[in-house]
């Protein structure tokens, strides 16, 4: 992604916009996860449920640390799978994040991802939401084609760029409980 890209991307993000973007597996729709209609949005695009909460997405552990309750995570276990396409269930810092990040739970869902693309754009604008880029029950897009064939004048930009190598999205871990909850690929 070049400069160019990396700035219209934040306009829009900054503007309260839903991008879509390529990640270690998949295309992805992000926003930022205190712009409550751009997430309101993301879920109906995609029809998701409130109730299921949504990941987010870092450039680095510093842009975690105050989402979640730090004492309570077991760092040593997490931290050799980031950055990476593994998505940890943390205990959610109280009072930080809104319920429709977490969905009304305890925990929040946070990858720190090794995909340049996604590394960039929360390096300059934090921690976004994301999720694959398709309606609920439908395929994850792998290209901006069906990106555009799924959310057509409701994405409000696509960033350029190429998949990382994971065949699946990522997966999604328990930090506390050990449980694998989506195996990845």
């Amino acid at each position: 992604m070049n400069a160019w890209h990396l700035k219209r991307a934040l306009r829009v993000l900054q503007a309260g916009g839903v991008i879509a973007y390529p990640t270690e597996a998949v295309f992805g729709l992000g926003c930022r996860p205190d712009a409550a209609t751009a997430v309101a949005r993301v879920l109906r695009m995609k029809g998701r449920a409130a109730d299921k909460g949504v990941i987010l997405v870092a450039s680095d552990v510093e842009q975690v640390r105050p989402l979640v309750e730090s004492t309570r995570v077991p760092w040593d276990t997490v931290l050799p799978t980031w950055p990476g396409p593994v998505t940890w269930i943390l205990p959610a810092a109280p009072g930080v994040l809104p319920s429709w990040i977490t969905g009304g739970r305890a925990g929040v869902a946070v990858r720190v991802s090794a995909h340049p693309v996604v590394r960039a754009l929360c390096g300059a604008a934090g921690p976004l939401v994301s999720t694959s880029a398709n309606p609920s029950n439908r395929p994850p897009a792998r290209n901006v084609l069906q990106v555009l064939g799924y959310f057509r004048g409701r994405v409000d930009l696509v960033v350029p760029g190429r998949l990382g190598g994971a065949r699946r999205p990522s997966e999604i871990r328990d930090a506390i409980s050990g449980r694998i909850l989506r195996k990845g690929g």
